[in-house]
């Protein structure tokens, strides 16, 4: 076998450079602008070269602006860079300990952030970022670093499970909402009731009835239309917000509990069946009603209900009218049939209720969006301000780039 040797490199022709290109996955620019459309920056994390990285960020559509470099980062201290990281699009030229600078950066800022990477040198963003994300085709120190590990190379696969995390999240706080404050408010009713009333307001086979039927609408929740502004942006669980929902709401149900006690009790003298049989239908009916409205942040009507939550809710609420006249099961329960006068009554009531709750809730809300939260500073500090005022200075003159003042 001959070996190559310089002679073999005389009396060539030159034909042209061979370039090699790597092309960006087609319709990656519309799912980077679905994302940010979706509440959620992106932020491009490269060793490459600072053109190199500027030409392919623009490719995708995103602004590489005054593109940081490993050695800008390093002459910023931690709180300038968190106001970096928030200006920054694309960073380049950096190691791994300069990307988890810039992840801790991101987190310090109040950001929850998701980190890509398929490389070794990923393994300690991905540690440190709130969810690490890899692929099947990385290395296993990145894929074993990662909390999610994709099967498709695809921004599109990320947004598609953004959007069904928040469409789980917003359902999620559905349930929980109806549900903690039905319970809160018929605990105080119950209270409330046999505190002057000389019999159980209900007995335990009612209560545990009532319980069952409530919450067979409630299972089909998870799977229920979702309004398009309640997965816009991200959502954080807010206990404060669970608190107060459930109180506000709880005392509204009380309060019409009691208007269904003083006219069961003024008005048609019930005895204990007849006011058992009553409270045990009006409270189904104004749980299943009610849950239309505290379902959504719209008015009622203008959100569809998936076709499972209409159609158990309108099973239940026709078996819990029916039940009393069933015998012989009604009368193991306890439960006697309801004049009609009685019946139009627990109607009406229902309807009050549900008025009543659509103008609270839309009161409620208009509180909680118009209550101000926590603000991301707005001015960059005067030490960054300097830094970058010095670093154009030298760039337009050719001189070398002084190092930043460090704030004292």
């Amino acid at each position: 076998m001959d070996l190559v040797s310089l002679d073999d490199e005389r009396r060539l022709t030159f034909l042209g450079f061979l370039t090699f290109l790597d092309p960006p996955k087609a319709g990656v620019d519309r799912v980077i602008a679905d994302l940010a459309t979706a509440g959620i920056g992106l932020r491009m994390i490269t060793g490459d070269n600072r053109l190199a990285a500027a030409q392919v960020a623009a490719a995708v559509g995103i602004d590489p602006g005054r593109l940081p470099t490993g050695a800008a980062i390093d002459r910023l201290d931690d709180r300038q860079l968190v106001f970096a990281a928030q200006e920054a699009r694309v960073f380049a030229e950096v190691d791994p300990l300069h990307k988890e600078r810039v992840i801790q950066a991101l987190r310090s800022s109040g950001a929850v952030v998701g980190y890509l990477g398929d490389g070794i040198n990923d393994a300690g963003a991905l540690h440190l970022a709130d969810v690490g994300i890899s692929v099947d085709t990385a290395v296993d120190v990145a894929k074993s670093a990662a909390a999610i590990v994709l099967l498709d190379k695809d921004l599109g696969v990320l947004l598609e499970g953004v959007r069904l995390g928040r469409q789980t999240f917003a359902n999620t706080l559905k349930y929980v909402f109806t549900t903690v404050s039905a319970n809160f408010g018929n605990t105080l009713s119950m209270a409330a009731a046999s505190a002057f009333l000389p019999f159980l307001p209900l007995l335990p086979r009612q209560i545990l009835l009532l319980n069952f039927l409530s919450d067979l609408p409630s299972t089909t929740i998870a799977g229920d239309r979702v309004d398009p502004e309640q997965v816009a942006h991200p959502r954080r669980w807010d206990m404060r917000y669970v608190r107060d929902f459930m109180v506000v709401f709880g005392l509204l149900s009380s309060g019409f509990d009691l208007l269904t006690f003083a006219v069961l009790l003024q008005v048609f003298h019930a005895g204990a069946p007849l006011f058992r049989t009553a409270w045990f239908v009006g409270s189904a009916l104004t749980e299943l009603a009610v849950l239309f409205v505290l379902r959504t942040q719209r008015r009622a009507y203008r959100s569809r209900p998936s076709r499972w939550l209409l159609g158990t809710s309108l099973l239940v609420a026709g078996l819990t009218v029916v039940l009393p006249f069933v015998s012989p099961l009604s009368d193991w329960l306890g439960l006697v049939p309801l004049p009609a006068e009685v019946m139009a009554t627990l109607l009406l009531i229902t309807t009050l209720y549900v008025v009543a709750a659509e103008v609270t809730k839309g009161r409620f809300f208009r509180a909680i969006h118009e209550s101000p939260g926590p603000q991301a500073p707005t001015e960059l500090p005067e030490a960054l301000r300097q830094s970058r005022r010095l670093e154009r200075l030298a760039h337009e003159h050719g001189r070398p780039r002084p190092s930043a003042p460090q704030p004292r």
